[in-house]
């Protein structure tokens, strides 16, 4: 197996373990934002049912819930109601409205390694095809006709693999990229309805 990466490697001019660089560093991020968002979002959710229990105008039991949570980015929305200690809702929502401006590239974070992947992996491996096609075509121009047509036809799979590893990493990658951004738009769903439930319980006065 080693043997046959290497002879695919040189075919390819080194695209091969360039594709597999590019790969593993891919699955990298997907590891750790699969992490991060199952974390992020599953605090988000807590904080959520805890701030709706908290009794409106309760400034004690909103500051004890971010304490509570004082690890989760969304923690850091209601420290920053407490703490601005706003006259009104609107200047409530301006100072929340900043924090989640500054935690929502931490969300981010990353992502661009995969849009990349799935742009230049096939890049990649249509480029490894080419140079695997023209070593194959020189051995052939080289040997002239009497080179067998399973020396050549295996030349031009082998180049090929380059493309199909190309466009397994984008698949990959794509597939990866959208959940992600879906896992985006839901964390800044969140933040929008924590911000919404501690200016309420902030200025409001509850149902009557």
């Amino acid at each position: 197996m080693w043997n046959s990466f290497i002879e695919l490697s040189t075919l390819s001019m080194g695209v091969i373990p360039v594709l597999v660089v590019l790969f593993t560093i891919g699955l990298a991020v997907v590891i750790e934002r699969l992490w991060f968002f199952h974390r992020v979002l599953s605090q988000g959710a807590a904080i959520e049912r805890d701030l709706k229990k908290t009794a409106y105008g309760d400034v004690g039991s909103l500051a004890s819930v971010a304490s509570r949570f004082g690890g989760a980015i969304q923690a850091s929305l209601v420290t920053t109601a407490v703490e601005s200690k706003a006259q009104d809702a609107e200047t409530a929502e301006r100072h929340i409205d900043e924090s989640i401006l500054e935690v929502v590239p931490v969300m981010d974070r990353n992502l661009w390694v995969l849009d990349t992947a799935v742009t230049l992996g096939p890049l990649l491996g249509l480029l490894g095809t080419i140079f695997g096609m023209i070593k194959t075509f020189d051995v052939l121009g080289t040997a002239g006709m009497g080179a067998g047509a399973g020396a050549v036809t295996g030349g031009i799979g082998e180049a090929l693999v380059a493309t199909g590893v190309g466009l397994f990493i984008a698949i990959v990658g794509l597939i990866f990229l959208n959940y992600f951004n879906k896992r985006v738009r839901l964390g800044v769903q969140q933040m929008e309805l924590i911000k919404l439930t501690v200016v309420n319980r902030l200025h409001g006065s509850g149902p009557r």
